[in-house]
């Protein structure tokens, strides 16, 4: 392969991937899973430290996760949306409340909402949702808790002891990732919602402390639906003026 060939060949693929927010219910073979994995193991990282875990959720165990994440999900919408009872209940129980290791509920930045938001608002009306139609939007909202209906869920974890720069460096696996994924005709969602509640996960795998939930990736094969048309596009990429 020509160096010209191999660098449009990058260039096309960087481009082709999206996030995949309707899955088909095929399973996904053992192999090409582990050579999504294998190639991922290769991605740049801090002094080679490698500072991240996975959990990779199939079958039965992805079934659980899926209904408790939405067992969590309805019980929070129904404390920030009900009465009284309903809050307090939310309290008691601490059922719905979220309690990632990493914030998920965080206020965007004033500079950068206008691009959340038209993200937003372009896959929403790809969807035929009304921004005024609550329900719907919830309804859509809560699909990232059965993983889009994907097989496989995988959550990647970060080494607290490392701080920021590991989850820079989960970045850059997680980017390797999907970009293998998509090779092997997969596609793939990541998501930070799935970090909302990590107790379910820590629950089904055998995760030291000292890993935190940053993300959950969903994975599978694409369908037809018309979602997964939606393309935000990328703004121009942001560089510093030099100063004069």
């Amino acid at each position: 392969m020509g160096e010209a060939n191999a660098s449009e060949e990058f260039s096309a693929l960087v481009r082709a991937r999206r996030s995949v927010r309707d899955f088909l219910p095929d399973q996904v073979p053992g192999d090409v899973l582990d050579a999504v994995l294998a190639d991922s193991s290769w991605a740049p990282s801090w002094s080679n430290t490698q500072p991240y875990l996975v959990a990779v959720a199939e079958g039965p165990q992805r079934d659980r996760l899926a209904a408790e994440l939405q067992r969590q999900f309805d019980a929070g919408m129904a404390a920030q949306s009900g009465g009284l009872l309903d809050k307090v209940r939310a309290l008691v129980t601490r059922t719905g409340i979220p309690n990632g290791d990493f914030d998920t509920t965080l206020e965007y930045p004033d500079e950068l909402q206008p691009f959340r938001r038209a993200t937003g608002f372009g896959l929403y009306e790809t969807l035929g949702i009304d921004r005024a139609d609550r329900a719907a939007r919830d309804t859509q909202l809560r699909r990232n808790f059965e993983f889009f209906g994907a097989p496989v869920a995988v959550f990647l974890f970060v080494h607290s002891g490392l701080k920021e720069f590991a989850v820079l460096d989960a970045g850059i696996w997680l980017q390797t990732f999907m970009l293998s994924a998509h090779v092997h005709g997969l596609a793939t969602c990541a998501q930070g919602a799935l970090a909302t509640w990590p107790d379910p996960v820590r629950k089904e795998f055998d995760v030291p402390e000292r890993y935190k939930l940053v993300c959950g990736v969903s994975v599978g094969y694409a369908s037809d639906h018309p979602v997964n048309s939606y393309n935000p596009g990328r703004r121009d990429l942001p560089r510093a003026d030099p100063r004069r």
